[in-house]
């Protein structure tokens, strides 16, 4: 545990087998705050519909820890991409390094962090799954919890299956010693564990909340990953169904494209899926979420840590006039549309600004951007993968319909930047889809995966030491292969 992870773990109570974050409700969204006080027994639990209602908003709760947000995610999604580097100064952290340049072994922790963190989720999630069915409660309400956990399990297994490829699939609490050590499933076998709970979950599910409900997973986010999952296995006649019926459901682009991450625009139209996180005054542990504390401008109050920031190889990439470049990276000596001064020497000459939350709403005591919340699933990423979909299926009048939508927003007021796309050669129009992803996704932890899935891992990454046969995943941490007896297996080349 690092110095930096150690300050502001989160308080949890003891139920069932894995910790849960119980949950209660003194802000807009019930789901997004923890109680420190104290533990309930588990044999006391799982008895009322109050108790499934904490064990899903610890499931929720859960998504926002450090291992799914914070420097594992950071080293598994992001800093091996050609869109960022490890930020912060030359001697911190280092082992980020490790990533970058693809010479991490089993034994580096943030695996291992990366790993714990995903499989945290689906336990919260089987929890709920094995026990809430025997709670006399609302029925409604029993069938939309079971398909809210379905959702967060199958997001926690997707992020596995292309990090590792082939994981242990436990879909059930495991109950006695023969349940606990189990071998590799399949990726194919994976895909297809998540591809059931998100049909289900996507079946059950309301396509909208209202009040303090707002922010729970709804049928755009079931099958909005299911879209991203079916892309990457390549099953276009999917991606283009389940786009379809997002694209009907009422979801819009936020008009400006810096103001979608902002505060003010949290669970906007654009937003499909996002994690839950507050500043909850008078309760620390509550305000838990670190994503963008480690991310902001290094050496200011307000600011946050310096890790993660965009390479020069991003900012070169925008097309000119493209607006997602000034609304995706902070560039030392700028003003932000917010009002604050980055200065003009430091260590790092950008930032993640999708990530920034204005200085003047950092709270001493609590962490930096703590209120801000983790967009997941984005229309825009809709419109795109319905335009590769649309592609692949020589589609390509729907294609650059769903692409134009996109990228009319970059241009902004300036209707001579960012010309249309216009080509229908199968090819071309690959590419182009492709960049497209890349600007208005950047910083966001998809470009890595989204050139492995394109399989050009080697023409983007291999000048930084990226190898086809070995570094489509990355390996089994190793602690996990001990704790097995052998019984997971390395990936090849390791």
């Amino acid at each position: 545990m690092t110095l930096h992870q150690s300050k502001y773990l989160m308080k949890t109570v003891k139920v069932a087998v894995v910790t849960l974050v119980v949950t209660f409700s003194s802000c807009k969204n019930d789901f997004l705050d923890i109680d420190p006080q104290g533990e309930q027994a588990a044999a006391a639990f799982w008895t009322s519909e109050a108790d499934a209602t904490k064990a899903v908003n610890a499931a929720y709760a859960s998504l926002r820890s450090w291992g799914n947000t914070a420097f594992p995610a950071l080293a598994v999604e992001s800093i091996p991409g050609d869109d960022a580097e490890k930020g912060s100064s030359p001697t911190d952290a280092t082992y980020f390094n490790d990533y970058d340049n693809f010479t991490a072994t089993s034994t580096q922790g943030q695996l291992g962090g990366f790993w714990e963190a995903q499989y945290q989720n689906i336990n919260y999630a089987n929890q709920v799954l094995d026990n809430i069915p025997s709670i006399t409660m609302s029925e409604s309400l029993k069938s939309r919890y079971l398909a809210e956990v379905k959702f967060i399990r199958a997001y926690s297994y997707f992020r596995l299956v292309r990090a590792f490829g082939g994981v242990p699939l436990r879909l059930k609490v495991p109950k006695d010693a023969t349940e606990y050590n189990i071998p590799r499933a399949s990726a194919a076998e994976v895909y297809a564990a998540i591809e059931k709970d998100l049909t289900e979950a996507a079946a059950a599910l309301p396509p909208s909340y209202s009040g303090e409900d707002v922010g729970r997973v709804t049928k755009g986010a079931a099958l909005a990953l299911h879209a991203k999952v079916a892309m990457y296995q390549q099953k276009w006649s999917d991606v283009l169904s389940y786009t379809n019926q997002v694209m009907g459901m009422g979801y819009s682009l936020v008009s400006d494209f810096e103001k979608e991450f902002r505060l003010e625009n949290e669970n906007s139209t654009e937003s499909i899926f996002e994690i839950q996180s507050a500043l909850v005054v008078g309760n620390a542990p509550a305000s838990n979420s670190q994503y963008s504390q480690v991310q902001g401008v290094r050496g200011v109050t307000g600011g946050g840590w310096g890790f993660n920031v965009p390479t020069q190889e991003l900012a070169n990439a925008f097309e000119p006039g493209d607006t997602r470049k000034d609304a995706t990276i902070i560039f030392r000596g700028e003003t932000t549309p917010s009002g604050d001064a980055i200065p003009a020497t430091g260590d790092n000459p950008m930032y993640n600004q999708k990530s920034y939350v204005p200085f003047r709403l950092y709270v001493t005591g609590y962490n930096e951007g703590a209120q801000q919340n983790i967009r997941v699933l984005r229309y825009s990423e809709v419109l795109l993968m319905n335009a590769e979909a649309a592609n692949e299926l020589n589609n390509p009048v729907q294609a650059i319909a769903s692409l134009e939508i996109v990228r009319a927003r970059a241009r902004g007021s300036n209707p001579l930047a960012l010309p249309k796309v216009t080509t229908t050669d199968k090819a071309a129009l690959r590419t182009a889809i492709w960049n497209e992803r890349r600007y208005e996704l950047a910083m966001e932890g998809d470009r890595y995966f989204d050139v492995i899935r394109q399989g050009r891992g080697a023409q983007v990454f291999g000048a930084k030491g990226w190898k086809a046969g070995k570094n489509e995943v990355w390996p089994i941490p190793q602690t996990e292969i001990d704790l097995s007896g052998g019984l997971l297996t390395q990936n090849p080349n390791y």
